[in-house]
Order: structure tokens, then sequence, then C-alpha cells
């Protein structure tokens, strides 16, 4: 397997790929592959394909690739999953969902069908009660990637509140809570407590004789005294609640209207719980609060090259269902710094990344280091006490511009020959350096004990007039008689810009554990996606074998559990799935190509209405140092294939008027906007540029999409020269899609029936979603919020609108100005008299914790659209009804099949499978959808939660569904197939798929902040001047009057 760049702007996929058509079926730039902004570089890798820019080689291999690859298949599933069985029962049989959940789901059930309101049945906190359970589709029992955790009858937990003064953060506020729960007046509490080491302490019993305030000196990790000058802390500690966790179970186990406040609190505390074992385990590296990955020798881990290495573990959260309280664990890959001397951690990423000063200091800052130049150091017991330090960055021009003596730095990135710093009374024993500049000290923080040199030596006091400056490369020599190696690999300051503390990086060396926050570059990605890339069955076998160790769910490693009276079941749940019918697709004239798997081939098939173009042309880009991929006569034959190939689509546009090349030197060449200012054709109509690229460059296609979408309203279409020069009809087919879309055409439809109330014309269905910055982005990059609308009946036309907003606010800003415009092409593009008395919305992006910010925030403007453009008389009668859906893709639960017969290729469950019991609420109404099929990895289940109703419960289902939770499934999995990019289901509802899509267009109109500085690209920049880059304007993302209307993303 080999992977190719993508000129494609992917947020979750900062460097895009596809897969080679040798192992996958296809690929693209909707790749479903979680990687990279490497903060956990890759969560897991899923790839789902549904069209290329710049192409493939074609759709390979589908269902229909015959019984041996299936057969193949099928073996190495049931050979996977043994481990998964052996663990699940004595026998190795999978056992049956469990029996009590089965039987309160169906009691709700019952209980629903004997005459409740739904209109009626709502949760304290404003969202739809579950209308019922869903009942269509084929049976089948699934494992889900979740443990049974069953706490003691009576546990109760006492909740506490720590405030700390003056603040701290990160690993010293860990530590102060550590030095708080070790002090005297905690001691017979230790065995007892559980924290996050940040705010929280939760204990089984109530603190009733410990301190509610209490004085920490502060002193390191294995130290066993404070130092002289060593800050003072005062914590104050206050109980906050108790948590009698066998009320959780009963509301859990209820089915009735009412609702339990301390839902949320107690949760958090049993992830508290669950999380201490792995912050306190030195054996294991934490990111964030609910990742855990092994840093043994043993770990699984892969060299990523240029100073990283990918680590697997885990992800787990406990989450509440239907009768039980469940822990879900899912496997997740990071890139971890390498933990080796800093020298060569630096020479590694060189080799690869270049000199560039800039790079390597946003590479190794908040690197923390370990140094070796002074004696070992130990506590009373003898044990070692590393002495670490936090690289703040390099040595710089202005560091310590306010002190009386700044070191002399002879430019950014300097070594230490080059790095002077003023040292008070040279003819002292003992020589003292200035506050601040200690070539070996820490930065002037601490004072001292009289040790000079290295960052173990306190910092020296501000000395007298009788000093000079010495090079950091001279003070080792002289105070510590080591001479550097290396003078020219760059000095690093670990104390601050103010205060600097600088050291050679010969002297250090990577403490382990420590995950990267920087995105990996093309070559470390295509490793890192190698690594993540795992048969479903190999995820499920890790999580039974290994996660329990790493997670702490087993009691032999984890003490806790068994101090706390909680108990988690070795094994995997099995839940109660069904799997979908596919619905018939159609093309013109009602041809319905054979739907297999969940794709389809469009061979001899014609688009259902086919757009119209008078006028478009061909540009072929050159770049120097690239080969092309045709000459002159080339290039003319294979646009003569591609336009004929059009026709045979039922595209209507003449040959292109006109063919030319032009060679740039790089993406910002103004040969490129020349070429575009001149597209042919007239403004006011559609005009199309298909340009055939060099090669797969983000910057260069970044440039054209701003230069077409948003300055002169052209449209264009990218492919890749090498991709494109071979002539395949299927390539061509794919390239098809989006020519008609963009142009106003209508591609596949599904059948009306499957469509229910979409088919009445009245329902509005509408995407929303927000993307933020990014590791890596500028400081003021801005959220970007887009919105997609249907504008009839058909699905088939999305046009898009675009608002920036406050940086990471998910809450979206303008949306009533965003919906007035939707609704308003309602009637004009889609030919309506009147707007729709339905507006079906799919939320995407908005995670557990904001559901009721969007009915608190975003409710009210969309009802105050409706009202400054609806007649009163409408406005009188409810109208329009609004149902908004919440879709997630970012969370951690995966389905695996338990027979051979019901996985696909992949090993996952078959597209169309649907999960709403077992591990969802009944108090909730929520449902897991795999629609599509994963061609590789574990397939992602996109998760649909109704946060408001007002459509569907109020209508009457008919036949052949039996209630609404039915009549919604199956409209969400029909839209699956009407993603009109691709000849296949596609993993989310296409509404919530192209409001994520436009929103990555706007990342390419803004790449200047979005993606600057990159590993790929020197900016011309100095660290400071990341904070001038020009603020986003709403200007950078209006959309060009001639494409507004349009599908211009696509």
């Amino acid at each position: 397997m080999f992977l190719l760049q993508l000129p494609v702007s992917k947020a979750l996929f900062k460097q895009h790929y596809i897969l080679c058509l040798d192992e996958i079926e296809e690929a693209g730039d909707a790749v479903t592959v979680a990687v990279t902004r490497a903060v956990e570089a890759v969560v897991e890798v899923e790839v789902e394909v549904v069209e290329i820019e710049g192409g493939v080689e074609g759709m390979a291999v589908t269902a229909e690739g015959g019984a041996e690859g299936f057969a193949e298949t099928v073996e190495g599933f049931v050979a996977g999953m043994e481990t998964v069985v052996r663990r699940s029962t004595p026998d190795g049989s999978v056992p049956t969902p469990n029996a009590e959940v089965t039987r309160v789901e169906d009691h709700y059930q019952k209980s629903l069908a004997s005459g409740v309101s739904l209109g009626s049945i709502r949760l304290d906190e404003g969202f739809p009660r579950r209308p019922g359970y869903g009942t269509r589709g084929r049976n089948v029992v699934l494992w889900a990637n979740y443990f049974e955790l069953i706490p003691a009858p009576d546990m109760v937990l006492y909740r506490y509140h720590v405030a700390v003064q003056p603040t701290a953060a990160g690993k010293k506020l860990s530590q102060i809570i550590r030095l708080l729960l070790e002090s005297p007046g905690y001691a017979e509490f230790r065995e007892d407590i559980v924290t996050d080491s940040k705010s929280t302490i939760i204990s089984r019993k109530r603190l009733s004789n410990a301190p509610k305030e209490s004085a920490i000196n502060y002193r390191a990790e294995g130290e066993d005294e404070p130092r002289d000058n060593a800050p003072t802390y005062r914590l104050r500690v206050e109980e906050t609640g108790t948590l009698t966790v066998s009320e959780l179970t009963q509301y859990l186990t209820s089915t009735g209207g009412g609702s339990y406040a301390d839902k949320l609190p107690a949760l958090q505390a049993l992830n508290i719980f669950l999380g201490h074992f792995a912050r306190s385990s030195p054996a294991v590296a934490t990111i964030g609060s609910s990742k855990s990955f092994p840093i043994g020798q043993n770990a699984p881990r892969l060299d990523l090259g240029a100073g990283l290495t990918a680590v697997r573990g885990f992800f787990s959260s406990v989450r509440v269902a239907t009768c039980r309280i469940l822990v879900n664990v899912n496997v997740s890959h990071a890139a971890f710094y390498d933990a080796i001397p800093l020298d060569q951690l630096i020479q590694n990423y060189s080799a690869t990344h270049g000199r560039s000063v800039v790079k390597l200091e946003k590479f190794l800052k908040r690197v923390r280091v370990r140094v070796i130049h002074l004696g070992e150091k130990k506590n009373k017991a003898g044990e070692s006490i590393p002495r670490v330090k936090t690289i703040f960055g390099l040595a710089n021009t202005n560091d310590g511009h306010g002190l009386d003596h700044p070191p002399r730095v002879q430019r950014h990135g300097a070594g230490p020959k080059d790095v002077e710093f003023y040292l008070n009374d040279p003819s002292a024993a003992t020589p003292r350096a200035s506050t601040g500049q200690a070539a070996s000290a820490p930065g002037g923080k601490k004072k001292g004990k009289g040790k000079k040199g290295g960052p173990s030596s306190d910092a020296p006091t501000q000395g007298t007039s009788q000093g000079r400056y010495i090079s950091v490369f001279d003070f080792f020599r002289t105070t510590h008689g080591r001479t550097i190696g290396n003078p020219n690999i760059p000095v690093v300051n670990v104390g601050n810009r103010e205060n600097p503390s600088y050291l050679p990086v010969e002297v250090c060396v990577v403490m382990p554990g420590q995950s990267s926050q920087s995105k990996l570059d093309p070559a470390q990605t295509q490793q890192m996606i190698r690594f993540a890339v795992r048969k479903p069955s190999q995820n499920a076998t890790s999580i039974t074998q290994d996660a329990p160790n790493t997670v702490g769910l087993s009691p032999q490693a984890n003490v806790l559990l068994g101090r706390f009276g909680v108990s988690v079941t070795a094994r995997l749940i099995t839940v109660p799935g069904r799997v979908l019918q596919e619905p018939k697709v159609s093309y013109k004239g009602g041809t319905a190509p054979r739907v297999s798997g969940g794709s389809w081939n469009m061979a001899n098939i014609k688009f259902n209405a086919g757009a119209t173009l008078r006028s478009w042309s061909c540009l072929m880009i050159s770049m120097r140092g690239v080969r092309d991929s045709f000459d002159k006569a080339g290039l003319e034959s294979i646009m003569g294939q591609f336009h004929k190939a059009l026709g045979g689509m039922g595209i209507s546009a003449p040959p292109p008027m006109a063919i030319s090349r032009t060679e740039i030197v790089d993406p910002d060449d103004v040969k490129v906007e020349t070429a575009l200012s001149k597209a042919p054709g007239n403004p006011g109509q559609a005009r199309l540029v298909f340009i055939v690229l060099p090669e797969a460059n983000t910057a260069l296609y970044n440039r054209v999409k701003y230069l077409g979408d948003v300055k002169y309203g052209v449209h264009t279409i990218c492919v890749v020269g090498q991709k494109f020069a071979k002539g395949q009809l299927q390539y061509f087919a794919n390239v098809a899609l989006k020519f008609n879309l963009k142009l106003g055409g209508v591609n596949q439809l599904v059948d009306n029936a499957r469509l229910g109330l979409i088919n009445e014309d009245k329902t509005m269905v509408v995407g929303i979603d927000v993307t933020h910055p990014s590791p890596g982005s500028a400081s003021n990059a801005p959220s970007v919020a887009g919105m997609v609308a249907s504008i009839d009946k058909w699905l088939a036309q999305w046009p898009a609108a675009l608002r920036i907003q406050e940086s990471r606010k998910e809450m979206v800003t303008d949306l009533d100005g965003m919906l007035k415009s939707r609704l308003q092409l309602w009637r004009t593009l889609g030919k309506h008299k009147v707007y729709p008395d339905n507006l079906l919305i799919y939320r995407d992006g908005v995670s557990e914790g904001q559901y009721d910010l969007v009915l608190q925030n975003e409710l009210p403007l969309l009802r105050k659209a409706c009202e400054d453009l609806y007649p009163p008389a409408d406005t009188k009668k409810g109208l329009p009804h609004i149902t908004i859906i919440i879709v997630g893709k970012r969370h951690h639960t995966r389905f695996y099949p338990t027979t051979g017969t019901e996985a696909d290729r992949s090993g996952n469950p078959k597209n169309g499978t649907v999960v709403d019991r077992g591990v969802t609420e009944a108090h909730n109404w929520d449902f897991f959808m795999q629609a599509h099929t994963a061609l590789q990895g574990t397939a992602r289940p996109a998760h649909y939660y109704i946060v408001l109703d007002e459509i569907f419960t109020k209508r009457k289902p008919q036949p052949p569904f039996q209630n609404v939770a039915d009549v919604l499934e199956d409209l969400t999995h029909n839209m699956c197939y009407l993603f009109g990019r691709a000849t296949k289901a596609v993993s989310i509802c296409p509404p919530a798929y192209y409001a994520d899509i436009v929103c990555e267009r706007a990342r390419c109109y803004l790449s200047g902040l979005f993606d600057m500085p990159t590993p790929s690209a020197t900016p011309a920049q100095s660290v400071a001047g990341e904070g001038v880059l020009p603020e986003a304007r709403e200007e950078d993302v209006k959309i060009h009057a001639d494409l507004r209307d349009t599908m211009f993303y696509i």
C-alpha cells in the first residue's frame, strides 16, 4: 500500500492522501481517516471513499469481486474474533444481549403502544423522549466496544472542589494536588480518594477530619523537601455534593418521564475514578482525560521518523445506558516524541524537514527534557530525582530585552558559541550568572543553593557590575569541563522570553511519554495510517486483551476497583441490531443499477438531469521541476475522450473553447490568477475551467479555489495530470459527478416512496457545521460556519452559505441570516410559491455537553429567521415545524459482527446496520447507523441524537412503519444514498456531509491562517510574526455572485 497526497483541504486530515487501488476500492477527500493534527495524531483510521479530486485509478474490487476473496475475508474474521469469543463465555459461545435490558426496553415499547401521547413525552431539559425503538430490518446480534461497570449497591461518593491560589496549571497543578493528598491532614483518606488532578476530589468517605484549608510548599516530584525559595500555595477544599450511585442505576432502569439531576455529576465522578489509575501510573501516558497509552518497551509502536513514534493505546469513558453503567473503550493512536538525547532528536527532525529554526522551535516547544551534565540527585529513599526542564523555545535575539544585561544572541536559533549571557563576579570561586541569563541555570526563577551551571542550578541573583559576558560554549567548558561537540545545533531556552535560561542540547535527554502537538508530515502520516489501519477483529482483540491493564479495568492492575467496591466485566457486551434494506437507486429513464454492499456502478447510465454548459476551457498548469503528464497533442486527445464521456453521461457541453498551458514557478505565481481572470464566457453565466495540476499540491489547489470561487466567479475542477492521463472511463465518470452538480444537474435519485414526507415537497432539509482552527493555525484564525439546504424534494442541489465567526465558537452566530438566504432559494431556485412547512435540520459537530446550547442559542435564531419571512398566518399555525438532529462522527462507539455470515468483506457489520438498543438510554431519542461500507479499518457508525422534534411525532406512521423511530431511521438511511459525489452510500447523512465539505472549502480560502506554518512549507515570518497576520474578513469567504447559488464547493 502506498499513499499519494491530494490537493484537498481537510481539517481532520491536514495532509491529504488517497490509498492506491491495489488495496482499496477507491479514495478521496472524504476519507474519514482521522489523521493528523497529531494532538493525537490518529484517533483511528477508517477509509470511506466517495469521490476524488485528482482521481484514482477507478473503482476496483466491489462485492462482485467473487466468492473466493469474500471467503478469505470471512475466514480471517472468524479467526480474528476467536479471542473475543473465548473471553465472552466459558464455552466460547456468543452471549445474548442482556435480558434485563431487553425486558426494560420492551416494556417501554409496550407502554408507548398502549396510547401514551408522544407529543407530551419530553425530558425536563427539553429534549424529546424516545418515541419507541426501530423495528425495520433484519435482526442481528453485534459486539459493542463496551464493558459493564458494576458498582457496589451501597456505593456513595463525596465530591469536593479544590481551589488553588495563586493559580497553577498543567503538571505543576497536578503536583500541588498530589502534595495536598500526601499531607498529614489527608493521611487517613489516602486509600479512599481519587482526583482529576485539576480541581476535583472524589472520595468514598466524607473528609470530615481533613483540613478545609491548607498551605502547601511546592516541591518537585521525588524531592524530599521544598527548596529554600519554594512558592507556597493555599488550597481550599469544599464539599460540593453527595452522589448515591444506586439512584443513578434506578433512574437508568426506570422508563418514566422524570430526570435525574445528578446524572452528569455522577458520570463525571465515575470518569474521574476510572481515569485516576492511568494518571497515577508511571507506565502509562495520558492525553486529555480519556486517552491512555502504555510507554513501556513492549507497547505497540512504530517509528514514524523525524523524531516521532506512533503508539497504540486506548480511549475510555464511563457512559450510561438503559439499566446499566458502561465503559466505552476504543483503540487510539498518537504520535510521541522519541525519548532520546535531544541533539539526536533535532538531527533526526532536521534530516527530514531541513534547518528552518521556526519549524524546529514549534516542534520542540513545551518538550520536557532531563539534564545530564550535573551529578545524580537522589532523595532520602535513594531514588534518583531527574532534573527536568521544559523547552520554551530556541535562543532568540529579543530574549531578556528588559534585563540590565540582556543576553547577546547573534540570530534566532544560534548555537552555543553565538549565545552569550552576563556572568556576575567571574573572579569568584563559584561564578554566578546574571539573573535570567545563566547559560545553564533555570532562567532566574529560583534563588540559590550556589550550584552553578546547568538546569539543576538555581538561578543566581542579579550581581554587581563586576562581571562579563561569556558564551554558553565557554561557560560549559570552563565550569563543567564539557566541550560541546557540535556548536552548530541551536541552544534551547528552558526559561521564558523575559528571563531566558540556556542549555546546549547535548546535555538534554527527552523525557518519555510526551505526545506531539505538531502536525505530521506526509511520510509520517503515511506511516501512521499503516499502523492504525487494522481489521475490526484486531481492534476488538486489543480492547479485550490489552485495554484492561492500560485503562485500569483489571482488578489485578487497578487496586482501586476493589477498594471502591467496583467490578468490571471481562467481556464486551452484545447488543441487538438491525440491517435495513438498501433503497432502489435510479438514473435517467428509471434505469436502476444493481446496488451491492451499498455501492453501484454507473456504466452506460445517464444522470437524471444532465446539466448544460455553454462554454468552458481547459488549463494545464506546469511547474518547474515537475514533469508534465502531456504534450499539447496528448492533452487535446485526452480532453476529447473526456468530453465524449461527459456527453455519454448526459451533460450537454461543447468541446472546451480553449486548451492552454501555463508554466509557473510556485503556487503564488501571478500567471495562475491571470489565467482564471480571463476564463472564457460571459459574466453572469456559469463559467468553468478544467484544470490539470502538475502534482498534488495543496497550496496550489487552495489558491485556485479562492480565485475561482471568491474572486472571479469561475467554477474550477482540478485533476492531477498523472491520473487524468490514464484515460479510464471510471475516472472520467467520477469527475463527471462533480461536473454535473456544480452546474445544477441531478445525479442519482432514490425511490420516492422511500423518502416519506420529503416526497411531499414541503420539507427543506438543512445541514449545519462549524470548522475551527487546528494546532498549527495562526492565533487569529477564526471559526467558519457553513450551512447547506435542499431546494426541492429531489435532494440533489444543496447551495451553501458561509460565515466567519469568533474563533472556536461552536454555536453559529449569524444563523438567522444564513437560514433566510436558504429559505429564499427554496422559493426561487426550487420554484415553490410558499416557504416549506418543515425544516429538518442535521447539525454536525456539536459535542454532547453542548446539545442544550443548540436549543438555547441556535433555535431562537432559526425561529427569528422564519418569523421575518413567513406570512403571519403561517406563523400563527406554528409553521414551520422544526426538527433538529445532532450528527456525531467523533464518538468512540464501534460494533463488530458476532458471526462471519453477518460480516462484510472488511469484517465490519454490513452496511445499513442500525443500533438503538443496548448502548442507548430509553429516556433519550438517539440511534447509531452504519449506512456505508468501510473499505479498511473499523467502520465508524454515525450517531444521531434528536434534540427537538416538531415534525415526526406529530405525524401518524404509515405502513410499513410501526412507529416514529422507524420513519426517521429509514429516511436518514435512504438519504445516505443521495450523496451526489459518490456511487455509494456514505457514512453520514448528506446534509451534514455537505456542510462539512463547504466548511473545509472555507479553510482553502483562509489557508494563510489555518495552515501556517506547516512542516512542509517554510513561513517567511519571525516567531512573533504570527501575531501580525491579517485578520480574516467576511469578504474572504464571500462567494462570488456568479457561483453563490450553486454547489461550488463540490
